[in-house]
């Protein structure tokens, strides 16, 4: 399966719920509340034929994502009926592990290998203040997944200049003492206006500065930790994995991307940065296999080159509505 630019597009993030128990700076906008009516969002059913299409065009990579997809009550319901998919090579999930100390065994045997949890500090209050939530929850949850003995848990950090900065030392020290890749991703305009101003953005090389500059790092060009577009490094002090996703600084970010996505109201989405959508809910509903497969190659056939976020993108949906 290639798009226009010969990349070989095999991944499918497939967001279940644009509903989340926190109010991230970066992902929710004030008062945002989803969508009202039960019958704007995907159905268990409707979900998985999508991905057994998807699986049959040869996309062999999946992961759930919301919104927090954890809410949805028939989670584990979906994860597995994904997995027992002819085709479905891996299974991820990301999450903002407030509610995984519960799931976490029920996830893992219904089939999910890798889990990436939202870790944008470690303590309490900035935590609080950034996405209204609890951090004691998302480290109990961490806890329950190394438990359960998932094969990869990811944490994910967004570098918020004039928040976080003072929190990304412990980060690093966490995840080394824990094991956990951890991954600082740029700060994308797809927030509310709160959360994205150019005094909020922090490139890359900012935090590689903040954590001993880049005799501190080690490339390790050979780590491949998934499927998304991270750089890994080692940082040798810690002795800790990280990656960096520097959508808005890295020149050939969008050369190797190789994902669609699926929004919880089923619309097809071939860029994040980018305003084109297909809307796949109606072929779910009422359309046949071939109408479902052909919005799949209608959305691959207009894959961009390229995001729009350095041409001052505005974006028409916020990232809890596109998905994670």
């Amino acid at each position: 399966m290639n798009d226009p630019f010969g990349r070989n597009i095999d991944y499918l993030r497939i967001s279940i719920t644009d509903r989340c128990n926190e109010r991230c700076l970066y992902c929710m906008p004030e008062g945002y509340k989803g969508w009202a009516q039960k019958p704007d969002h995907m159905t268990a059913d409707e979900i998985v034929r999508a991905v057994e299409t998807a699986a049959g065009l040869g996309f062999r990579k999946f992961r759930l994502t919301g919104g927090e997809p954890l809410i949805r009550h028939d989670i584990v319901e979906i994860a597995e009926r994904v997995w027992n998919l002819p085709g479905v090579e891996t299974l991820g999930l990301s999450t903002n592990g407030t509610r995984l100390a519960a799931l976490a065994e029920p996830l893992k045997r219904a089939g999910v290998r890798s889990i990436n949890v939202s870790l944008d500090a470690l303590d309490p209050v900035l935590y609080h203040s950034i996405t209204g939530g609890e951090v004691a929850s998302v480290l109990g949850g961490l806890a329950a997944a190394r438990t359960a003995g998932f094969e990869r848990i990811k944490l994910n950090t967004v570098l918020l200049k004039g928040r976080n900065e003072t929190e990304y030392a412990p980060l690093v020290e966490y995840a080394a003492k824990h094991g956990h890749p951890l991954r600082f991703i740029e700060l994308m305009p797809l927030s509310r206006e709160e959360g994205w101003t150019e005094a909020s953005f922090l490139p890359i090389a900012g935090v590689v500065g903040l954590l001993g500059g880049r005799t501190a790092f080690e490339a390790a060009p050979e780590t491949r930790l998934g499927h998304g577009p991270a750089a890994y490094h080692r940082h040798l002090p810690s002795g800790a994995v990280v990656g960096f996703i520097g959508a808005l600084t890295k020149i050939d970010f969008c050369a190797s991307c190789n994902k669609l996505r699926l929004t919880a109201d089923g619309k097809l989405r071939p860029c994040l940065g980018r305003h084109g959508e297909v809307d796949l809910l109606p072929a779910l509903r009422s359309g046949t296999a071939v109408d479902v497969r052909n919005k799949f190659l209608e959305c691959l056939a207009g894959k961009p080159e390229d995001h729009l976020f350095n041409a001052d993108y505005q974006p028409q949906r916020p990232m809890i509505a596109i998905g994670g």
